[in-house]
């Protein structure tokens, strides 16, 4: 029941995470109260939604995708970023549980660094950048997650895989000049490396382009993008990040 219940937290989250995604201009600070603030509306016909249309996830399946003043499609990616921050919510506990304090409170730290990942994937895939001050605050909740769960030896691997991960992504964007990747995912990486040590961030930075390899064939085979097209390197960053916390052990163990 505590898992059903974090779920439906997550959707809370996830839904307020549409808002703040989509009203990023790239321009205010992320969270600028003068961006996010505002009743929700419809971005077609702008009607200011009604209190059973902002149900997370369960508004969408009972409207049929469709804003009901105007029938027009709501996008997908609304309750698709609900489902995963509910995911993320209800998952990230069963890594650590929820039996004592220190369980729930490193969740809740995972928990907050996942949320983030997924709003800059979300902000990275709608307009090609990601927010420095989300970067800085990553690197801050890993800060307090070596304090407070940390050895006094596990700092050094946490600082190795922040300079790995930098340094890799400086070299490609040196070596491309700027067109094979950007400085956004340099400062991406940095925090992410923190966050994971060494050598996670090996296995993370392999998943990444692995993923980013099998995503950028298949949009080749059906046509949807050409070899010189870029594509958003942020989101495949993140999905590693997933894939090496929940399986980084075993897939090291198998390799």
């Amino acid at each position: 029941m505590v898992f059903v219940i974090l779920f439906i937290f997550g959707l809370a989250i996830g839904s307020f995470l549409n808002v703040v995604a989509l009203r990023y201009d790239g321009e205010h600070f992320v969270f600028d109260s003068k961006m996010i603030g505002g009743r929700s509306h419809c971005p077609h016909c702008k009607k200011t939604l009604e209190w059973f249309e902002l149900f997370p996830l369960f508004s969408f399946l009972f409207l049929r995708g469709k804003c009901r003043t105007c029938n027009a499609r709501i996008g997908f990616q609304y309750p698709l970023v609900e489902f995963l921050s509910g995911l993320i919510f209800a998952f990230v506990p069963l890594v650590f549980g929820v039996s004592n304090t220190a369980a729930i409170s490193a969740s809740a730290l995972w928990i907050l660094i996942f949320e983030t990942l997924l709003l800059i994937s979300y902000i990275d895939i709608r307009l090609g950048i990601i927010p420095d001050e989300l970067n800085v605050f990553l690197g801050i909740v890993g800060i307090f997650f070596l304090i407070f769960f940390g050895g006094p030896l596990s700092w050094e691997g946490h600082i190795v895989g922040a300079l790995f991960g930098a340094g890799f992504f400086l070299a490609l964007v040196l070596a491309t000049r700027g067109r094979g990747m950007g400085m956004g995912d340099v400062k991406l990486a940095a925090p992410i490396g923190f966050l994971f040590g060494w050598p996670e961030i090996l296995l993370l930075t392999a998943a990444s382009f692995v993923l980013g390899a099998v995503f950028g064939i298949a949009l080749i085979a059906f046509d949807k993008k050409t070899m010189k097209a870029s594509v958003p390197f942020g989101p495949f960053l993140a999905i590693a990040a997933v894939i090496i916390f929940f399986f980084g052990p075993a897939i090291l163990r198998l390799y």
